[in-house]
């Protein structure tokens, strides 16, 4: 008999209520991890941004110091990686370049950083990244990312 009572009792699964309650917990549980990782994948590309603005800025600073110039808004932040043959012609180009991996990358948002020689505001220039909504202004992880807030 017992033998019996323990097959009935194996073969009676879960109820519908008890599948209900996992899944609940599961979908609970996933939300919260997720909302967790999506705002620190924000936080690390705000971070990528600023450092690789701040590299353009310090290979800016080595193109000015080798050719008493910064490139162009023309030229723009190329003109690191392939040395520029239109006006100001840099005297003094690096061969090689002055980025190491010799690439001009992407924002973290996957945008061409923009730069502009001379800066919005009389800088000598601005490297700029429009954010997380790739256009001008936002809040947030919206905002811009320029290089004259870096300093």
């Amino acid at each position: 008999m017992l033998g019996k009572n323990a097959r009935v009792f194996s073969n009676r699964g879960f109820t519908l209520i008890e599948i209900m309650v996992v899944v609940v917990i599961i979908g609970i549980m996933a939300s919260v991890i997720s909302l967790n990782l999506l705002g620190n994948v924000d936080k690390t590309r705000v971070t990528k941004a600023k450092n690789d603005i701040m590299m353009f800025s310090n290979a800016l600073t080595m193109y000015n110091i080798d050719n008493n110039v910064y490139p162009s808004t023309e030229q723009g932040l190329k003109a690191l990686v392939e040395q520029p043959s239109n006006d100001p012609v840099p005297t003094a180009w690096q061969p090689g370049g002055y980025l190491k991996r010799n690439v001009i990358p992407n924002d973290p948002w996957d945008t061409p950083y923009i730069y502009r020689c001379p800066g919005d505001n009389g800088e000598d220039f601005v490297i700029i990244s429009l954010g997380k909504d790739k256009r001008e202004g936002g809040e947030g992880y919206n905002a811009d990312i320029k290089s004259t807030d870096l300093k």
